[in-house]
């Protein structure tokens, strides 16, 4: 056998069991899934699965890396592309992505797998979001004043729970592009704004202490 066609076959049986996990889980929930459920959903044998994987639990953090690594690919070219930022179109591709493997993305936002994939998920673009922040803070010689990891987190959880709840919508509630353009409205213009005030935001501490000057 050539490795081109080892190649081919191991993506297709990894391919077969991800599917596989994926279905079962949107139909009865992980916990009740075993692994001779899922090869037997991929009309594969057990051998094949334990060739790729350790566990349930491995094929899930595999599901969000290969999640991971397809998003990264696609959003490489327009974070190179747009140093400043600010324009919605990696976050239109994020939805675009998550749109086309709807399953996928609402296995690992539903938090399945006690949370784990989820907490991976959230890890990665958190970490993926606040070095390209940093990243553009050194370029433009600005200093974010927020903590770049606050910033991200904050970032990230938003897109996380507006993503989570369009996937979940059926029918949807509102476009991909629809989704990014209110996303991109609150970065650049705050919640103040999108809560229907007009002028300066009052200056306040937190916990609604003291101005801060």
């Amino acid at each position: 056998m050539s490795p081109e066609v080892g190649d081919r076959r191991v993506r297709r049986s990894r391919r077969l069991l991800r599917d596989a996990l994926v279905s079962l889980v949107l139909e009865r929930g992980y916990a009740d899934i075993k692994v001779e459920d899922i090869t037997e959903r991929a009309d594969l044998g057990r051998a094949t699965f334990y060739s790729h994987y350790t566990d349930k639990d491995d094929l899930l953090g595999q599901v969000v890396t290969d999640l991971q690594e397809e998003l990264d690919r696609r959003l490489r070219p327009l974070l190179a592309a747009d140093a400043q930022g600010f324009t919605g179109k990696p976050v239109l591709e994020m939805f675009r992505h998550a749109d086309e493997e709807r399953d996928a993305y609402r296995v690992v936002l539903r938090g399945e797998g006690d949370g784990r994939a989820l907490r991976q998920l959230v890890e990665a673009r958190t970490q993926a979001a606040a070095a390209v922040f940093s990243a553009r803070a050194e370029h433009f010689g600005v200093t974010p004043r927020i903590d770049v990891e606050v910033l991200a987190r904050a970032w990230v959880g938003e897109q996380i729970s507006v993503l989570q709840w369009w996937l979940e919508a059926d029918p949807r509630p509102l476009s991909p592009e629809a989704v990014t353009e209110m996303l991109l409205d609150l970065s650049l213009r705050g919640r103040y704004w999108a809560n229907g005030f007009e002028g300066r935001p009052p200056v306040v501490g937190a916990e609604g202490g003291p101005e801060r000057r």
